[in-house]
């Protein structure tokens, strides 16, 4: 899927990261050409300078052949427009704008535009809205309380015990793939380089718990 995401503050950058490691294409807006610097050296998508509902700007950034767009810039008229533009001008379906204030959101929501309001876990809200945790996930149990998936974590987590990880991603380490074995994990263990992590989590976490992987850890 082609992900155009407009504004790449805290919430833009995780998102465009999540949406990269799970191996969708992305290309990020922002007027900003300093804030490009949050996408971190991993990121292989692209890296457009301008106003995100600029018809210009939106067609540089490939909104023509996008899926999907995810508006999250600062600016609640700014995300609206370039939802509508990307929607009504360029026949995006898949389009989500954040919003502070709830009242817009309310009105935006029975115009058919998604929003999302500044609460936590807003990347986590975002992917389920463009990609939903169907396409994350390789099972779950029959009655789809639990599902399994791969997690691609950030190198900052290489070192770090698998204990920290589930507490920050509210999921369970079930099992890793190191050096081409698998292993049951337990308190001790440690995460490596290379190492294919698996989870279980509750459903509807799962993006979440991507979201969360793909960024360093939290600071102690």
């Amino acid at each position: 899927m082609y992900v155009v995401v407009m504004g790449c503050g805290r919430v833009g950058s995780s998102l465009a990261g999540a949406l990269t490691r799970i191996g969708h294409e992305v290309a990020v807006i922002d007027r900003d050409p300093t804030s490009f610097h949050r996408l971190g050296p991993d990121f292989t998508g692209r890296q457009v300078v301008g106003m995100g509902f600029d018809r210009d700007v939106l067609i540089e950034a490939g909104i023509e052949k996008a899926d999907a767009l995810a508006a999250v810039s600062s600016g609640d008229n700014s995300n609206i427009i370039s939802a509508r533009v990307a929607r009504e001008t360029f026949g995006v379906e898949r389009v989500v704008a954040r919003i502070y204030d709830a009242k817009r959101a309310a009105v935006y929501e029975r115009l058919g535009i998604p929003t999302v309001a500044t609460v936590p876990w807003t990347t986590d809200r975002f992917l389920h809205t463009l990609i939903h945790d169907n396409e994350l996930t390789k099972w779950r149990d029959p009655s789809g309380s639990v599902a399994v998936a791969r997690l691609d974590i950030g190198e900052g987590w290489v070192g770090k015990g698998v204990t920290a990880l589930e507490s920050a991603t509210k999921a369970r380490v079930a099992f890793i793939i190191r050096f081409g074995t698998g292993l049951l994990p337990d308190r001790k263990t440690v995460l490596q380089a290379d190492d294919e992590v698996w989870i279980a989590a509750v459903d509807g976490m799962v993006a979440e718990a991507v979201a969360l992987a793909s960024n360093p850890p939290p600071e102690d």
